[in-house]
């Protein structure tokens, strides 16, 4: 089975992402995985703070990767593979790649102007290195167009 791998953020280039990497699950009867980051947070003097901070940063990310779960049941897909992972972006997606050698794919989203975002940067450069494909989604791609791509 194909699956396929996406970073959930409240960005709208994940949720271009994550519709991508639906479509592409639903038609060749694969799999999603959702992975929610949380930054680490800066060290804190008052550790009850601290602690504090990151279980609602925990929540948050929780709370954004059930509902791109939601929205995936909804569009007749399965149920997704939900994790959320506190540290660096990079280091994250690295370390799942390397935890699930099932991940057929990492599916990101490009900004539709600008900077592409630092995963996609980062990633775009070190694509050889990757142990599967990395798919990136144009932020600027309607929802038809994302339909029709994938």
């Amino acid at each position: 089975m194909r699956v396929y791998m996406v970073i959930i953020d409240e960005t709208a280039e994940a949720r271009v992402a994550l519709r991508f990497a639906a479509r592409r699950a639903a038609k060749t009867d694969g799999a999603v995985h959702i992975v929610a980051l949380v930054p680490p947070q800066s060290f804190s003097v008052f550790g009850a703070v601290q602690a504090t901070i990151e279980a609602e940063a925990r929540d948050r990310a929780e709370v954004l990767a059930a509902g791109a779960a939601g929205a995936i049941l909804g569009d007749g897909g399965k149920v997704p593979e939900i994790a959320v992972r506190v540290g660096e972006g990079q280091k994250v997606v690295r370390e799942y790649l390397a935890d699930h050698p099932e991940v057929a794919a990492l599916v990101l989203g490009a900004a539709g102007e600008g900077n592409p975002g630092p995963l996609v940067s980062h990633f775009s450069t070190y694509a050889g290195t990757l142990p599967c494909p990395l798919f990136v989604v144009p932020g600027s791609l309607s929802e038809e167009d994302i339909d029709r791509l994938s």
